[in-house]
């Protein structure tokens, strides 16, 4: 992280549009978190490929209007400057979901992301959840480990959903966080 900058998180609001157009950038694809489950438990393990490739999501577009009839957004700030977006939705159950949640590159590392999962937490309390739920693709290794190293787990996994795409063979793991 660039010295000297101070980061701080707040929710958004209609005036921060840059901030909700914060772009993706590259992540490191490097193997797959194999899940399996057994009557008590779910279970997992790496496995790491010979070569590794580069990957970044589309742009999403976010437009403040959709998010907040949704959600809502929390934003990571070194001054004035955005550096990290959660974007969480309204859920049924007892999660809110978390749909998505990005650092710039010259700040990853740093504890922001962590830092946008902790302040939700009131606003997710005040709204009557239990926790936070998430999905990952299992090719995503490094987003499957920080989930789990920030207090989800792993809770269901869904083999099918790329079933007939350019994506055939991945898997989306779903976490969950209990408050």
């Amino acid at each position: 992280m660039p010295e000297n900058n101070t980061v701080h998180i707040r929710q958004l609001t209609a005036q921060d549009t840059a901030a909700l157009q914060l772009p993706n950038e590259p992540f490191l694809l490097h193997g797959r978190m194999i899940v399996t489950r057994d009557d008590s438990a779910w279970h997992y393990r790496i496995e790491e490929t010979a070569t590794t490739t580069l990957q970044t999501f589309p742009e999403e577009h976010y437009q403040y209007a959709e998010v907040a009839e949704k959600g809502f957004a929390l934003g990571a700030f070194t001054g004035d400057v955005p550096v990290g977006l959660a974007i969480y939705q309204a859920a049924f159950f007892k999660y809110l979901y978390l749909d998505d949640l990005k650092v710039s590159q010259a700040f990853r590392h740093q504890g922001i992301a962590r830092q946008l999962l902790a302040a939700a937490i009131p606003i997710a309390k005040h709204h009557g959840y239990a926790g936070v739920s998430t999905i990952g693709q299992d090719n995503n290794i490094d987003a499957c480990q920080f989930y789990l190293a920030n207090g989800f787990r792993i809770g269901g996994l869904n083999t099918r959903d790329y079933n007939h795409t350019v994506q055939e063979g991945k898997s989306d793991i779903y976490f969950y966080w209990d408050f």
